[in-house]
């Protein structure tokens, strides 16, 4: 199959284009380097473009045929997007768009669509089920409850075929270190954690330690991007026209940001800085996927994601795979 990734360039896509080379498909990197890299693009042709660039997007799908779309494109900072929040909707929710009609247009009815936990806002309760209330707290989260609010219109009026796949907490890094997380700027603990382990900054801060968990600090539901990854590629056969379906994509348990300081600090055997801050707004005490319907519907199950891989892979990408990979 032949699959247009949008954001291909990017943290998830990049490692989404490899697992769908090794599955035998043709990933088409659309990507307009913004926050992709060059350098990322390994497994298939690139194509760089906007997906608000109608010309460009056409002049994409007219070249290479993809039978498939899986939309990463997206602008993803929380905290930017309360500052900005007409940029999130032009990029976010407007590109959507663009790329629903570009579909419509060249006859690509498959779409996986990247979407998140923030569409759920603060749970009502734990762990997080697909069933459960979107109520989104932030820019952000609203742009992808819009995006797959559009991919269910689209679904029942053009017979449009759309899975949403609800990320927990990404994390982690190819095992061959070929890509890894690389953004800039890094709003992500594991990657801000071992930034202080390796002395790229000076600590790390807590935001919060008298939440109503076992040692104070938030909890959060790690996935391993290899296993994000694996997700997208089953998604792809789940399609089914004129259906939508969404699905969480987390391990079901959580870790504390103390237990992946603890963690860090015993992979990488550095003492790892930290400073207690006040608590962030809007920060929920603990965010916990139900993957079970992922589980069963896309035969999909995380094998790479305890936390020490997780620290691991992203520590050894940080220190002996990087460079090398990005030149």
């Amino acid at each position: 199959m032949r699959v247009l990734v949008a954001g291909g360039a990017g943290y998830i896509g990049s490692h989404t284009c490899k697992a769908l080379a090794a599955a035998g498909h043709t990933p088409i990197a659309y990507d307009n380097l913004h926050t992709g890299h060059r350098w990322a693009v390994k497994w298939g042709p690139f194509e760089q473009g906007d997906l608000n660039d109608a010309a460009a997007l056409a002049a994409t799908l007219k070249k290479h045929k993809p039978e498939a779309v899986i939309n990463f494109a997206a602008l993803a900072y929380v905290g930017e997007s309360n500052q900005e929040p007409t940029l999130y909707y032009r990029n976010n929710v407007a590109g959507m768009v663009s790329l629903l009609e570009a579909m419509r247009a060249h006859d690509v009815a498959n779409i996986v669509f990247s979407s998140s936990c923030a569409t759920y806002g603060v749970p009502a309760r734990l762990p997080i089920t697909e069933d459960m209330p979107q109520n989104p707290i932030n820019p952000y989260g609203r742009t992808k409850l819009v995006g797959e609010m559009m991919l269910r219109d689209a679904c029942a009026a053009y017979g449009v075929a759309a899975v949403a796949l609800r990320y927990f907490n990404a994390a982690g890094a190819d095992a061959g270190g070929e890509i890894g997380e690389e953004h800039d700027p890094e709003t992500h603990l594991i990657p801000l954690v071992l930034q202080a382990a390796a002395g790229k900054i000076a600590k790390i801060s807590i935001f919060g330690t008298d939440y109503p968990t076992e040692d104070g600090t938030c909890i959060r539901d790690y996935i391993h991007v290899t296993d994000l990854a694996a997700a997208h590629v089953a998604a792809l056969t789940a399609c089914r026209p004129g259906k939508f379906a969404a699905y969480n994509l987390g391990t079901g348990t959580g870790a504390s940001i103390e237990e992946v300081l603890g963690c860090a600090r015993q992979i990488t055997r550095k003492p790892i800085p930290a400073a207690k801050e006040g608590r962030r707004p809007g920060d929920p005490p603990v965010l916990v996927a139900d993957p079970s319907l992922a589980r069963s519907a896309l035969k999909w199950t995380p094998v790479h994601s305890s936390l020490d891989n997780i620290v691991s892979t992203a520590w050894a990408w940080m220190t002996e795979h990087r460079a090398r990979a990005v030149k």
